[in-house]
């Protein structure tokens, strides 16, 4: 299956620019140059190359290759062309062949050198980061270089390993055993049952049966050993908006920064089919693009990512070390780090309704805001949820909806809701509590919710109405679990307590470990809003700064003491 015609042809001119003379000149002070015969393979699928090539001379064919060994054309690179995509900024395994076709000269950049490049030369660099991400754009829609699934599409694991794959933009293919002739082939090949499925073959020829995330990103060379001996000046515990945010800022300035997320980069709002309220972009814009973009841009300035990789524990060090900080992981290795910034979120607690996942962001609100209430102005609405939260959002969203709908578990409001917000609802005209009713049911094509059914707990009777925007306030449990020994501060209900609600003379967005910063949902009294993540994502790189300048003044001032001691004993005259 050939790159899609959707990139290869709109924006051909943009994925495979050519360099002139001039430019290729400029970049030889990043790179050494190297020569290959006819013949020889600049890199492989499945290993990792010598890194990103310039060629100045001859040609190099790239190819994708299929589970059986055959290959097809996607390109060839002549003098002036470049060779890589993504996987070259990271220096994670190549996706796809490189084969000299003539003899070939090329200049090879090795990947740090490639973002010093990227950053080094604006103009120039930002065409060749174009070129990469619309490179893997192509790689993903076609599926090519990456593993292949074999197992049927409904199989929940088969939907686990794509969701994977998918959230961390890696290109991947699926296989039906059922409907496809090349996946019955790879079962009888590798002696597979049906029972067996589903089965990953990755690029480099290993089969593995059923894995997890872990063990399918080992193998496809995602995620690399951490050395425990590197002392990073941040360590971010995840992905999601304020933890790209802030790795983006943080190493743009210069830091060396470790990014950890136990599934994928993104979050909740990588998930989003699309968010329409994110400052900068009236028409929208998915979660995933939007995500993925700040995580080719940290990379872009140096941040290292560890994904899937989940701390588990946080041990605070002796304040005289410069690494204070030991995260230890799931899988038994350890980071050190001079400051941790605590970015994991929250989960929004979710009915227990099919495809919600496909209408988060779009038609799925955690929130009720002045944004959310121009959105919906004039519409029938739904809402989940009878607490004061959820009380207090329907007070609102009736002065700017036609109608609300409030559904209730419970037989009553009075046990989790305030008497003033149950007797303002009891008077606004347009709110209908249903009580003993939950969500049964959405519909509408993915990202465009249509209507939504409910059913009556004891009578089982079912109702549906057009509703597209559907409020849910029921609960949400933070992401702190693995701080249980870390002694950092959180409130009663789990979120991490920071700055001056701890007293102190607490630092913007620190906790109540000198040094352990809280940012994003995860952070008591945050907003729950993608950009107020980023916003304290940037910020937090700030008092970051600030906390380094003033660990880094307090040792030079301990060394300038020791030297003085040092000096004042050699100085002392000697007993007679």
């Amino acid at each position: 299956m050939a790159i899609s015609s959707r990139t290869i042809d709109t924006r051909r001119a943009q994925m495979f620019p050519t360099l002139e003379r001039t430019e290729m000149d400029r970049l030889c002070r990043f790179g050494e140059t190297r020569k290959w015969a006819p013949g020889d393979y600049l890199v492989k699928t499945g290993e990792v190359g010598p890194g990103f090539v310039v060629i100045l001379s001859g040609e190099v064919e790239i190819t994708q290759r299929d589970p059986f060994g055959h290959k097809e054309l996607i390109v060839t690179h002549m003098p002036g062309s470049f060779m890589g995509e993504l996987a070259q900024l990271s220096g994670q395994p190549a996706l796809v062949d490189a084969q000299a076709k003539s003899p070939v000269e090329g200049l090879v950049i090795p990947s740090e050198k490639l973002r010093d490049l990227l950053v080094g030369e604006a103009e120039l660099g930002e065409r060749i980061m174009r070129a990469l991400i619309l490179r893997r754009v192509g790689l993903i829609e076609a599926g090519a270089g990456g593993p292949i699934i074999v197992g049927r599409a409904d199989n929940g694991d088969v939907l686990r390993l794509e969701g994977f794959l998918s959230r961390n933009g890696h290109p991947h293919q699926r296989l039906d055993p059922e409907t496809d002739s090349c996946a019955r082939t790879l079962l009888e090949r590798f002696h597979v049952g049906s029972d067996e499925l589903p089965i990953v073959l990755c690029p480099g020829g290993q089969l593995l049966r059923n894995p997890s995330e872990t063990e399918l990103a080992r193998c496809l060379g995602l995620v690399k050993a951490i050395d425990p001996n590197k002392i990073y000046d941040a360590a971010i515990v995840g992905a999601g908006p304020a933890g790209l945010a802030a790795a983006v800022y943080a190493a743009s300035e210069g830091l060396s920064v470790m990014v950890l997320d136990c599934r994928s980069f993104g979050g909740q709002a990588g998930a989003s089919a699309r968010i329409e309220n994110y400052l900068g972009f009236p028409t929208g814009i998915s979660g995933m693009a939007l995500m993925g973009r700040a995580y080719s841009q940290a990379q872009k300035f140096g941040a290292e990512f560890a994904i899937p990789d989940e701390a588990v524990r946080l041990r605070c060090r002796p304040d005289s070390e410069d690494a204070r900080f030991e995260l230890g992981l799931a899988n038994n290795e350890r980071l050190a780090a001079r400051a941790i910034i605590i970015a994991t979120g929250a989960k929004y607690r979710r009915p227990d309704v099919a495809r919600l996942d496909q209408f988060e962001a779009s038609s799925i609100h955690y929130w009720a805001t002045a944004l959310e209430g121009k959105l919906c102005a004039g519409q029938e609405v739904a809402l989940v949820g009878a607490g004061n939260s959820a009380g207090q959002a329907v007070v609102y969203l009736a002065g700017q909806v036609a109608k609300v709908w409030l559904l209730v578990r419970g037989p009553n409001l009075d046990a989790s809701m305030s008497r003033y917000l149950i007797e303002r609802i009891a008077g606004l005209p347009n709110v209908e509590v249903l009580t003993r009713t939950e969500l049964s049911a959405l519909d509408g094509p993915a990202g465009n919710l249509e209507a939504i059914r409910w059913r009556n707990t004891r009578t089982g009777e079912e109702m549906q109405r057009p509703i597209r925007h559907l409020f849910l306030f029921i609960g949400a449990d933070p992401n702190t679990a693995w701080l249980s020994q870390s002694d950092v501060a959180l409130d009663e209900k789990g979120f991490v307590r920071t700055g001056a609600e701890l007293g102190n003379g607490r630092r913007l967005l620190e906790t109540s470990r000198d040094g352990v910063f809280a940012i994003g949902d995860v952070r008591c009294g945050s907003v729950k809003r993608v950009a107020a993540a980023v916003g304290e994502g940037a910020q937090v790189v700030a008092t970051l700064h600030a906390y380094l300048a003033a660990r880094e003044e307090q040792a030079m001032a301990e060394q300038g003491r020791a030297s003085w001691r040092t000096s004042a004993r050699m100085r002392k005259p000697s007993a007679k």
